[in-house]
């Protein structure tokens, strides 16, 4: 048997990878999906198995111009492998899926399944039909047939979870295909938003982060305009949630009554992710998006003088269609007012199908690059600068696994501070474990992380703590078993609260 065939089916049972691109949504969808297939019994193929599971999954984003390209790279690269294995399946799922139908099978006729945004659920069954009646199966809802937190899910962290509050986004913005391929905004009702994190809690969850495409005008879909800041306080009064987070917000949306809540629940984290996309009114405008640079600042301002410590972080785009010197002068503007804590940004890219891509003023590369260039070096000096405020600071932070990349060389541990901001700190002789909370001193600071170089505070074990070394003891027990299937440990840690520069789809 080659290494090929004995590497994952150990008597019998057939494992999967699911390999996820885009934002925060398509994280968690990805968790459902592989809790999908858990409950189906398939089981979670090792750390690197590079593609050589019996059932690969692509989570796929639609918002970048050549996200086709890396797919059907993907796709050629596994199309060898497939062949050698008779009985490997492949499917294809997420917003490129739901937008290129029959065309992902024709490109690439060895895929078996692709489904959509609206049908997560039912990818056992189409494994299982393309299986048994061996033709690639096709099946995209055009509209959600199950909000998708009734689905199996498969966690990714013991402490700390991601919770849907809605579906689908109702705005039109020129460079945005999202409204087009996951639909209206369908929301939740708040009793089983507030169960289901209960629910987490009880088994160890200490933080939360509430998801949505626009996540605060959550309550449109229920006919009330004050859901989300009810939502923020109802989060308040469970006992044993600490944190509490939410992305992504529009401006548009972003009330008073949010600013407030806030403010006054004290397990709502001192941190904001505001997409501005744009500092130049015209620019805006062309975009659609509801509010211009005034309204903008004004939501920093309120915020800052309810919650003065709030760290704020943004997305922009540089080089729309039209943007001239003076409307990408105008964004270096609003960067200098607002002093984000942390800007994620993105050179303008042609969403296809999107109306920004027909528009007339296509911005050379050339230029985009340049003003990218200074927009981000304008954005590290203010990151740094106020990080540097944050030294002498006493902070709790809860302990992470995996964001410190240097942490074994430095013999450090690295946690997130109730603003997000990273932070590495000095290795206790006590053990401390993913989930608990320790207090420190912050003595350092550069652009993205701070240091705490001194002995630690002090430190709190914590029910999160619990969670996190009762799975992991359950995930060795079940690796140490001589007829199972070795799994590799997945990454643990707190989820990512904003969009990777990279693949986030800045549509917010």
């Amino acid at each position: 048997m080659s290494s090929i065939d004995r590497s994952q089916s150990v008597g019998g049972t057939r494992t999967y990878e699911v390999r996820t691109y885009g934002c925060q949504m398509n994280v968690h969808d990805s968790e459902r999906l592989a809790g999908l297939l858990e409950d189906a019994g398939y089981v979670r193929a090792p750390e690197g198995s590079d593609g050589e599971a019996d059932v690969v999954v692509f989570n796929t984003c639609a918002v970048r111009e050549n996200a086709d390209n890396k797919l059907y790279g993907n796709l050629g690269h596994l199309a060898p492998k497939k062949a050698a294995r008779p009985g490997m399946q492949i499917a294809v799922g997420g917003c490129l899926a739901q937008k290129d139908r029959d065309t992902i099978v024709k490109k690439a006729p060895w895929v078996d399944v692709v489904f959509g945004t609206h049908n997560i659920g039912k990818l056992p069954v189409l494994l299982e039909r393309a299986r048994v009646q061996e033709e690639a199966q096709v099946e995209i809802a055009e509209s959600l047939e199950a909000f998708p937190s009734t689905l199996p899910t498969r966690r990714e962290s013991a402490y700390a979870a991601w919770v849907s509050i809605s579906v689908g986004c109702n705005n039109t913005c020129t460079f945005c295909i999202v409204p087009a391929l996951r639909g209206k905004e369908k929301d939740r009702r708040p009793g089983d938003i507030l169960a289901e994190i209960e629910a987490l809690v009880s088994e160890g969850v200490s933080e939360i982060t509430l998801l949505g495409q626009n996540v605060n005008a959550y309550g449109s879909d229920i006919g009330d305009r004050e859901a989300f800041s009810k939502l923020l306080r109802a989060c308040g009064k469970i006992d044993g949630l600490e944190r509490v987070r939410f992305t992504s917000p529009h401006p548009r949306d972003f009330t008073d009554d949010v600013i407030a809540a806030m403010a006054e629940t004290p397990n709502v984290m001192p941190q904001l992710h505001m997409p501005l996309q744009s500092g130049s009114d015209p620019i805006l405008k062309a975009m659609r998006r509801s509010y211009r640079q005034e309204r903008f600042l004004g939501i920093i301002e309120k915020v800052r003088a309810a919650i003065p410590h709030a760290a704020i972080s943004t997305d922009i785009i540089v080089g729309f269609p039209g943007e001239t010197e003076e409307d990408f002068e105008q964004t270096l503007h609003v960067v200098r007012e607002a002093r984000f804590a942390q800007a994620f940004t993105f050179r303008y890219s042609k969403r296809p199908g999107t109306p920004a891509a027909e528009m007339d003023g296509q911005i050379p590369k050339k230029v985009v690059q340049e003003r990218y260039e200074r927009l981000v070096a304008l954005q590290e000096e203010i990151s740094w600068e106020e990080n540097k405020k944050q030294v002498g600071r006493t902070l709790e932070l809860m302990v992470a696994e995996g964001e410190g990349r240097k942490d074994d060389t430095t013999h450090r541990l690295s946690g997130r501070a109730p603003d997000n901001r990273l932070v590495h700190f000095t290795k206790p002789d006590q053990e401390v474990r993913p989930g608990d909370v320790v207090t420190v001193e912050i003595t350092y600071a550069a652009p993205h992380h701070l240091l705490a170089e001194g002995p630690v505070l002090g430190v709190r074990r914590t029910r999160a703590g619990d969670a996190w070394e009762k799975r992991t003891a359950e995930k060795a027990a079940k690796a140490s078993q001589p007829t199972g299937v070795l799994l590799g440990l997945p990454r643990i840690g707190v989820p990512e609260p904003l969009p990777v520069a990279a693949s986030g789809c800045g549509c917010d």
